[in-house]
């Protein structure tokens, strides 16, 4: 951002956002806009958990209102995940800038700049002022329930509180992928999950059902997530992570339930994909205008029986491809007349959004289902994740 003359150095952006206090970011970065770039109007506003609302941090008096997090500038810089600009005639701009972290998007910082800081130059600093913020939010939510409860239309039931704090996020991303998942119910999901993991070589990312309603879904899947967490952690491979998670489950429960897990480990440099198919989680791979179910072996969901010996299976990915996992809520929803939503009607999901990010594909698909389902109360949980394939670029010789 555009800085006041001093003769001594200013504090960096980044260490004064550090040295707030952790639910005074919104109010620190007020000051700093306004101080560093002349902004005004400035306002952080996060996404709901059912990612259809922005709702402000600390709102301005008279702006307290949730705005649209599709429709209106804000909600097309959400969407767009690009700076939405609205000059206006005195040659300000109202200017509306993402705010993610690595790939995971968490709201949006609104703020009117001056005539002099409206251009190119200004926008710019003020997505990265916006992307600096990101990160010290992520932070922050280590210490405090600030800014989860900014983004609570109404109360989380707790199997849903439970689950949230058991996601690794909604997005991620590097140069050889990107990923967007999103789950719904959003306020009442109980046992349903997805997770990922990435190094230097590899990207591990599971989807798990966990079978049952509520709380003892979400103690089901708890037990499931962390035990393939600590299989992967110790090194294993991925069928090994397959069976000592599915040992933890049936030694936590007896084989009375048991969460169906779709495991993928992905090989960052030759597109590889190492996959155990336990239980219901479906994969589809769409491929120019191709969509198709990729056919895997169904193997025992975790924690079904004492000793299981899973195997993994072998397929690759382009760059170009686009990988969906979803759960049985979602190609096994019905109607309330009991229509299946069904693969057409996944494949009419994936169609209409061909060129969108991967956190949009996720919230279209889940946006079909419920359009399906007639509302938003869904009588099972619903997991979406996309996967866009990149791939890495062949080392020079």
């Amino acid at each position: 951002m555009n800085t006041v003359s001093t003769s001594e150095p200013l504090p960096s952006v980044e260490s004064e956002l550090r040295s707030a206090p952790s639910n005074a970011l919104a109010a620190t970065a007020r000051r700093l806009l306004g101080d560093r770039a002349g902004a005004r109007e400035i306002t952080l506003l996060l996404a709901d958990y059912g990612l259809r609302v922005l709702r402000p941090v600390d709102p301005l008096p008279g702006a307290d209102e949730p705005l649209s997090a599709r429709d209106g500038p804000a909600g097309r810089a959400f969407t767009e995940q690009t700076p939405v600009v609205e000059p206006a005639a005195d040659g300000t701009a109202a200017v509306h800038v993402p705010v993610s972290v690595r790939g995971d998007r968490l709201g949006v910082l609104s703020a009117r700049l001056p005539s002099a800081g409206a251009g190119p130059a200004g926008v710019l600093g003020l997505a990265e002022f916006a992307t600096a913020l990101g990160h010290e939010i992520a932070a922050a939510e280590r210490d405090t329930d600030f800014y989860l409860l900014a983004r609570r239309t109404r109360r989380l039931t707790l199997a849903a509180e439970m689950q949230w704090q058991l996601l690794p996020g909604r997005g991620c991303g590097r140069p050889e992928f990107a990923i967007g998942a999103h789950l719904e119910p959003a306020y009442t999901v109980g046992g349903d999950n997805f997770d990922w993991s990435t190094d230097g070589g590899h990207l591990t990312m599971t989807v798990t059902d966990g079978m049952g309603r509520g709380i003892d879904a979400s103690l089901l899947t708890g037990v499931a997530v962390g035990a393939l967490r600590n299989a992967r952690r110790a090194g294993l491979g991925l069928a090994d992570q397959a069976r000592l998670a599915d040992q933890a489950v049936y030694a936590q429960f007896g084989g009375k339930v048991y969460a169906s897990t779709l495991l993928l480990r992905f090989d960052l440099t030759t597109g590889t994909v190492q996959a155990v198919d336990a239980g219901s989680p479906r994969l589809y791979r769409q491929r120019g205008h191709a969509v198709r179910q990729i056919e895997m072996e169904a193997q025992l969901p975790l924690g079904m029986f004492e000793e299981t010996a899973y195997e993994e299976q072998i397929f690759s990915v382009r760059p170009g491809d686009r990988l969906v996992a979803v759960s049985t809520g979602v190609h096994g929803a019905r109607s309330p007349q009991g229509t299946p939503f069904g693969e057409q009607a996944l494949r009419r999901a994936l169609d209409t959004v061909p060129a969108r990010a991967p956190q949009e594909v996720a919230r279209s698909v889940v946006a079909s289902l419920v359009d399906h389902f007639g509302s938003t109360d869904l009588t099972a949980d619903a997991a979406v994740v996309c996967l866009d394939w990149h791939g890495r670029e062949p080392a020079a010789p």
